[in-house]
């Protein structure tokens, strides 16, 4: 599909389940999804196609329990970014293997990042690297303590 395509995909209830289905089990067969989705295989296979070739499934992944890495640490970062320096920043903040999550925001923050570490010492060195940044101005860091969701 081209550019223009992608912008003319418009989901329909089918494809909001199919995500939310996939959301919850980027794995699950296609003639599970069809049997919950009440349609053929085939179309499950079809929306799916058409989904990633529009871009709006970018890849699958899992979910790890919380509790599996117990030697890691998780933190939220905010961050302010100095003038129009975003997308510098962000590529920046790309390359870095222990930020496993970035987000534009509004606000008081320009950016924040979910970044996890091995070790204190390894938290501490990453947290200087990216305020080191150019075009970094200002960050505050939370660590992430224990999950309260189901």
């Amino acid at each position: 599909m081209t550019g223009q395509d992608q912008a003319k995909l418009v989901f329909d209830e089918l494809d909001r389940k199919l995500i939310s289905f996939l959301r919850a089990d980027g794995r699950a067969p296609l003639s599970k999804l069809a049997d919950a989705l009440g349609v053929s295989r085939g179309t499950v296979q079809n929306r799916l196609d058409r989904l990633l070739s529009a871009g709006a499934i970018l890849g699958f992944t899992i979910r790890v329990r919380e509790d599996y890495e117990s030697g890691s640490f998780r933190a939220i970062m905010m961050i302010e970014v100095v003038g129009k320096s975003t997308s510098q920043v962000i590529r920046k903040m790309r390359g870095l293997p222990a930020v496993v999550a970035l987000h534009t925001t509004n606000g008081g923050w320009d950016l924040i990042a979910e970044i996890r570490a091995d070790s204190l010492s390894h938290f501490d060195e990453l947290l200087r690297e990216i305020r080191m940044i150019d075009g970094v101005l200002n960050s505050e860091t939370s660590l992430m303590l224990s999950s309260v969701s189901g």
